[in-house]
C-alpha cells in the first residue's frame, strides 16, 4: 500500500519502486506470488483524483485519521483541548476522528469512491482508522460501496455486527 497518494504520476513511480522490489524478492527465492498494490487515500486531493488514481492502483484504503485532520484543518493529537469546546456549542455533534464527518471527510470518501469505480469497477474499497470500528460510520461506508473495515481488535465485534446491520438495513432498499 503506497501512502499520501494525490498526482498519478507519483503514484506510478512509487508502485515501480514496490513492483522491481518484490519481483527481484520473488526472483531471489525462486518463488511467485500474487500481490496486489494499490494506495491510502489519506490526502484530500488524493480523493479528488481518484479517478486517475484508479488508473494503476488496485485498491483504495481510506485513511480517515489523516484524512480528516486534513480536511477539517485540525490536528488529532490537539483535538482533545478544543473538541468539548465546539460540543457544548454544537459545533460538532461528536467527534470526528471517532465517527466519520459525513458532510465533509464522508464527502470526499463518495466522491473517491464513484470516481475510482467510474474508472476501475473491480477497484477494491476498504477504511482503516478510527471511524473503521463506529457502527454509524460503517453504516455509511456501507452505504457508499465499500468492501471492507478495519479497526483496532477490540473493536472488532462491534465491527461485524454493525457491518451485517448495515448489509441488511442496504439491502432491503
Amino acid at each position: 500500500m503506497i501512502p499520501l497518494a494525490g498526482e498519478l504520476k507519483e503514484y506510478e513511480w512509487a508502485k515501480s519502486v514496490v513492483v522491481e522490489a518484490v519481483e527481484a524478492e520473488m526472483a531471489k527465492a525462486n518463488t511467485k506470488l500474487v500481490y496486489h498494490v494499490g494506495t491510502m487515500i489519506e490526502i484530500p486531493r488524493g480523493a479528488l483524483r481518484a479517478g486517475d488514481l484508479a488508473k494503476e492502483a488496485e485498491f483504495f484504503s481510506f485513511g480517515t485519521n489523516d484524512l480528516t485532520q486534513l480536511t477539517m484543518g485540525f490536528s488529532r493529537d490537539d483535538a482533545g483541548q478544543f473538541l468539548p469546546y465546539y460540543y457544548n456549542r454544537k459545533i460538532y455533534e461528536f467527534d470526528p476522528f471517532q465517527t466519520i464527518d459525513v458532510n465533509g471527510v464522508g464527502e470526499l470518501v463518495k466522491i473517491a469512491v464513484e470516481r475510482g469505480r467510474a474508472t476501475r469497477p473491480d477497484l477494491l474499497l476498504g477504511v482503516c482508522g478510527e471511524t473503521g470500528g463506529d457502527p454509524a460510520s460503517i453504516m455509511f461506508y456501507d452505504e457508499v460501496g465499500l468492501d471492507y473495515v478495519s479497526c483496532s481488535p477490540f473493536r472488532v465485534p462491534l465491527a461485524r455486527l454493525a457491518a451485517a446491520q448495515a448489509s441488511i438495513t442496504h439491502s432491503k432498499k
